[in-house]
């Protein structure tokens, strides 16, 4: 059963850091393409970081290039993004999602997210 479980969301300043967590069961994560999306309150979901499955390439979004790190840790099938000089159009729920074939059922699997909020 694919799970994941999203965590280190909270409330930071504009200009501060938080490093998000997301712990994979089900499956490795080494194993696939991962993915970290993101969504702000009225707007679609957003793809923020695409790690490669070999984990040797990683894309950002324009917006966050320079200012989020993605990486994994296999011995805790966890992937994680490090968010700095964070910003208030940051705030969303963010999600990871490793990249399942199209026809694979798994890939409507989608964990509780974790909450970010940026605000002075």
């Amino acid at each position: 059963q694919v799970q994941y479980v999203e965590s280190g969301g909270r409330l930071v300043q504009p200009g501060g850091s938080l490093r998000l967590s997301c712990t994979a069961s089900g499956f490795t994560v080494t194993n696939y393409a991962m993915t970290w999306y993101r969504q702000a309150p009225g707007k679609e979901r957003e793809i923020v970081a695409v790690m490669s499955r070999a984990g040797d390439n990683v894309v950002y979004r324009d917006t966050v290039k320079g200012r989020f790190i993605m990486s994994r840790d296999s011995d805790n099938n966890t992937v994680y993004l490090q968010m700095d000089s964070l910003k208030p159009e940051d705030t969303a729920v963010y999600y990871c999602k490793a990249a399942w074939p199209k026809s694979d059922m798994r890939g409507n699997i989608w964990g509780q997210g974790t909450q970010v909020t940026v605000s002075s």
